[in-house]
């Protein structure tokens, strides 16, 4: 999903989103009607190993040549004088006619495109990247307005009031080698699936991922997940029919039963919901693991969105991203800086030097002026990309500041594109390096991108992951370039895309690794924004069940839309219910009624094979993140409850005047300064951790549920030990009680205790640099092995031996209905 990185000590982009304008996101405006070119470009098959399965095109399309284009600028001399750095580059002497050599010492550009520029990218909805009735543009002045913020070191032609970014001069896709002797005409779409262009190294793309045994099993999941359900159903629909003719035949009520059913049930619908989703797995997913193999390959724009990050994150993500294999001449990195730091400009200008392919761009902001967070600076650079030379590229990429993507990124993407023109978006997975060991808040993505999102994908519903993600030019056209005022660009943008009848791909690959946030807080704000971009889209799009720009959405792209929209607000009912348990307790009364002895045994029998069959269903779904992922996700999704909440009705429910406005969550009082919870050499200490995420973070409020439901667990446990007819009678109003199995006041407890027990002991973890392996000439940084795996720490087995505590009891109230349970009362 979606966000910016999460590097420590950085300004966000959601710095000020207690004020975002979430009234101006439109529906995408109707294409027009000029026709699509795609960049030309020479054929150059190479071999390959003859164990790579190629796609073969006619011959007619093999033998087709075009112009190149070259997104390289000429070298330029040395500006750092001091520096020891080689800036020594590559030969270019193949540039036939070497465009005109840009620096600050010019006052004025050449008055049009360089010569050997061929035609590159143009969208029969071009027209729209710029101005469009629905302002899905850049929020700031863009090329359209004439005021236009310098890019680099390069000078612009000034736009003239004739010369409006539609006409030829302006157009990215139009250049003027045509009309050069010699120069080659604008041809309608290359075909670069030629013999010796995609190689197919294997039938699956997460073949490297898991495999064995683990993939056997996982084919049983469709089939778990249907008998989870229903025995699940079963099992609370006889607990219904039992309390019901507890009633009937005694002639009393039993409203604890009632709301302690509620209760259960609460906590399992968002378990329900996924298992309905997750049954669909039947339909299995069969992407392949390509590889684009030749250099004659497309022109991207590869976009590094920043705002306050340190520069040294960032400058990994730039360094990583000019280093890819791909050819030099045939994408550029453009760093787009929101937060107009000077010392990372020097330094991108520098790598610019070396790699001659680096821009750096920084948005004009004026008071008053919605600026719209990372969606208006992705339209930015959409609009500024085309005032550089050669114009835009086909394809646009784009990395968060501190994702670093592996080499072959491009080359493993791109093929998914090129091989279906209705192809929209593809994008890998979100992985992180800096994950603590065991994960205590589950900030790790694992469960989402490798059990959730391949199921989504095998149905079509492939959704941007906020990062690592390639995208047609002519498709982003179409909808209006990203869509404002949203928290959520990326899931807005994909769905806008599957509204227009594109098609999206979900390439699970490793192919870009990130940071999670540091600290308590920088994860709360994380995770809220992502729930309000959620439902603020969802809303927006009428929970994608009807409407104009949800038209050609498939059944299941339209389920996945309002499921997970649904889901981000449940946790309100959520959040109520699980504090009736502590209530209940207090009453001391039974939770659950039955008619007789024969309805208390087959209550008990029916509830361990419910839960063994949900412990089965568990394992086998989790294959392929892992088992304590998924018990890690599990208790997320119950401690974060109360903060999502909290957003979602201040965001959505609470008028102005009672505080409602649109933010993540934001802490109370104030903090003083950071708690650097996770660097053991400048930690808070532990009474100021504790008080700040009581108070500031409202952790009071999990606090407060696990007092008072202990205190009512040991007060209806009292009442148990003062039942008359011996130790069976105590066993039996306990398991009627608080430990009626699988005891859900218990894994309440534990979940919710989350963020107390971070507080006491946080885990700790080295400095970034530790988790890199750096190349000491280049200075590219790449994760390091075990840093991409998250470590087996002491929480993680706690938190099992808890879990496998409360199955194995409920095993043992299984065997005691042969024993003694229905004997007496």
């Amino acid at each position: 999903m979606a966000g910016y990185a999460n590097s420590p000590n950085m300004r966000r982009y959601q710095q000020s989103e207690e004020h975002v304008d979430m009234d101006v996101f439109h529906a995408s405006p109707q294409p027009m009607s000029q026709q699509h070119y795609s960049p030309p470009s020479f054929s150059h098959p190479q071999a390959y190993s003859d164990d790579y399965r190629i796609r073969s095109v006619p011959e007619s399309a093999r033998n087709s040549e075009y112009s190149r284009t070259d997104f390289t600028r000429p070298e330029r001399g040395r500006q750092y004088g001091s520096s020891n750095r080689d800036l020594s580059s590559p030969d270019h002497s193949r540039i036939a006619r070497p465009a005109q050599v840009y620096s600050e010492d010019y006052m004025s550009p050449p008055q049009h495109p360089s010569p050997q520029w061929g035609p590159v990218h143009v969208s029969r909805f071009s027209q729209q990247s710029f101005e469009t009735p629905v302002q899905s543009r850049s929020a700031s002045p863009t090329l359209v307005s004439g005021r236009v913020t310098p890019m680099n070191r390069l000078p612009h032609t000034k736009l003239q009031q004739d010369s409006w970014p539609n006409t030829p001069m302006h157009q990215s896709n139009v250049s003027l080698a045509a009309l050069l002797p010699g120069g080659h005409s604008p041809v309608m779409s290359k075909d670069w699936v030629k013999e010796g262009y995609i190689a197919r190294l294997h039938e699956r793309d997460d073949s490297e991922i898991w495999k064995g045994w683990k993939r056997h099993l996982y084919f049983a999941v469709p089939y778990l997940t249907i008998l989870n359900t229903l025995m699940y159903l079963g099992y609370f629909a006889y607990r219904i029919y039992c309390v019901a003719d507890a009633q009937n035949r005694k002639q009393q009520s039993y409203a604890q039963a009632w709301i302690f059913i509620g209760v259960e049930v609460a906590v399992a619908i968002p378990s329900l919901m996924h298992n309905i989703w997750t049954m669909w797995a039947i339909k299995q997913r069969r992407r392949p693991r390509l590889r684009l193999v030749n250099d004659d390959v497309p022109t991207v724009d590869v976009f590094v969105t920043c705002c306050g990050e340190d520069d040294e994150v960032v400058l990994d993500t730039v360094r990583g991203a000019c280093d890819i294999d791909y050819p030099k001449d045939r994408f550029r990195v453009i760093v787009l800086d929101d937060g107009k730091s000077a010392s990372l400009e020097e330094a991108v200008n520098h790598l610019d030097m070396i790699h001659r392919n680096v821009v750096y761009m920084a948005r004009p902001k004026f008071p008053g002026v919605p600026h719209h967070f990372k969606a208006g600076n992705l339209n930015y650079g959409l609009d500024a990309v085309h005032n550089l030379p050669g114009g835009a590229g086909t394809y646009m990429a784009a990395l968060d500041a501190d994702m670093i993507p592996e080499r072959d990124w491009l080359r493993a993407i791109l093929p998914h594109l090129l091989l279906d023109d209705r192809m929209a978006l593809a994008c890998p997975p979100q992985l992180f390096y800096n994950t603590p060991p065991s994960d205590p808040l589950a900030q790790s993505l694992d469960f989402f991108v490798h059990v959730i999102e391949p199921i989504k994908d095998a149905l079509g519903v492939a959704w941007c992951t906020g990062s690592g993600y390639v995208v047609r030019r002519e498709a982003l056209d179409q909808i209006g370039n990203f869509p404002l005022g949203s928290l959520a660009e990326d899931v807005a943008t994909s769905t806008l895309l599957l509204g227009k009848g594109w098609k999206t791909a979900y390439i699970h690959e490793p192919l870009q690794f990130g940071t999670v946030p540091e600290d308590y807080g920088g994860h709360l704000k994380q995770r809220t924004r992502w729930a309000i971009g959620t439902v603020d889209t969802a809303f927006k799009l009428k929970f994608c069940l009807w409407g104009e720009q949800v038209r050609e959405m498939t059944f299941a792209q339209r389920f996945s839309g309002f499921l997970y929209a649904a889901l981000s607000m449940y946790t309100i009912l959520l959040t109520i219910s699980i504090f009736a348990i502590p209530v209940i307790l207090a009453m001391g009364k039974p939770l659950v009624a039955f008619a007789d002895e024969t309805q208390l045994q087959w209550l008990i029998r029916i509830c361990f094979a419910s839960v063994i069959v949900n412990r089965v269903t568990e394992f086998a779904l989790s294959l392929p993140a892992g088992y304590h992922t998924a018990m890690r996700g599990s208790r997320y999704q119950i401690w974060m409850s109360p903060y999502l909440a909290l957003c979602i009705v201040r965001s959505f429910v609470l008028p102005k005047w009672l505080g409602g406005q649109t933010q993540a969550f934001k802490p109370t009082g104030s903090l003083g300064s950071a708690l650097n919870e996770r660097d053991p050499r400048t930690r808070k200490g532990m009474f100021r951790r504790v008080f700040a995420i009581l108070f500031n973070y409202m952790a009071w409020f999990h606090m407060a549920f696990v007092y008072l439901t202990l205190v009512g667990v040991v007060y209806s446990s009292y009442r148990c030990f003062k039942v008359p007819g011996g130790w069976q009678n105590i066993l039996k109003c306990l398991m009627m009680s608080a430990f009626y199995p699988p005891c859900t006041a218990f894994t309440l407890c534990s979940s919710l205790w989350v963020p107390i027990a971070y507080a006491i002991d946080p885990p700790s973890m080295p400095d970034r640099e530790a988790l890199l392996v750096r190349d000491n000439k280049t200075e590219v940084a790449h994760p390091t092995r075990k840093a991409k795996k998250i470590a087996f720490g002491g929480q993680a087995v706690w938190f099992e031996l808890e879990y496998t505590m409360t199955t194995l009891y409920t095993c043992f109230a299984f065997v005691a209905t042969f024993w003694f349970i229905g004997t007496t009362l």
